[in-house]
């Protein structure tokens, strides 16, 4: 009888030693869950997060951003001078509305460059070749206009500008061949799409006077 007490009361010991030993093992794994220098999945850094995909971009965009900042500079150059001087109100209103457009683009062009640690351009650090109008350079056709007034001055201006964005379709198109980076990509369609529409309206305008 006494053997059969001293069993009962070993397995009641084992059992709580049981009971015990699991407790403390969940215990354990809680805490483990909680501590504090355990870093999520989350928080790990990602090629979007670190903005290394938008900085990608070849020799081709780079080429496309510096000349196209000296190109519109030059569009804006001329806008301005047709806001002061144009005799017809469609004519200031186009240029207004070239100036307006473009200035926005000059400054989106300069960041990337910045972005992508290349030099930025102005014009009066880079030479125009390959962008002539008409056979003339920048500073001669801004000579020529700076000579004429009145309907003269409207309709010579409609000429160098339609030269000038028949240009920067150009240059567009050669980054849209060559570019890799998708901001310069989308602007370069923009370009197009926006320069050829004014081209027509330039024509269109050139037919009334």
């Amino acid at each position: 009888m006494n053997l059969m007490k001293s069993i009962r009361k070993r397995g009641a010991v084992a059992g709580t030693a049981i009971v015990v030993s699991l407790a403390l093992a969940a215990c354990s794994g809680a805490s483990s869950t909680t501590t504090p220098d355990a870093t999520p999945p989350s928080a790990a850094p990602t090629a979007s997060s670190t903005g290394e995909a938008g900085a990608s971009h070849n020799d081709a965009d780079t080429m496309f951003a510096q000349m196209m900042i000296v190109h519109h500079e030059g569009a804006i150059e001329m806008a301005d001078l047709a806001v002061e001087r144009a005799a017809s109100e469609e004519v200031r209103s186009l240029a207004e509305g070239i100036s307006a457009a473009q200035g926005p683009e000059i400054e989106k062009m300069t960041s990337w460059l910045e972005a992508w640690g290349e030099e930025t351009m102005s014009m009066g650090g880079m030479d125009h070749g390959g962008m002539d109008m008409d056979g003339m350079s920048q500073e001669e056709a801004m000579a020529e206009l700076a000579g004429l007034s009145g309907v003269e001055f409207d309709r010579r201006f409609l000429e160098l500008m339609i030269a000038h964005h028949e240009g920067a379709v150009e240059m567009a198109q050669t980054e849209l061949e060559d570019g890799q980076n998708t901001e310069a990509l989308a602007l370069s369609e923009q370009i197009v799409a926006d320069q050829e529409a004014e081209i027509a309206e330039m024509q269109q305008l050139l037919s009334t006077i």
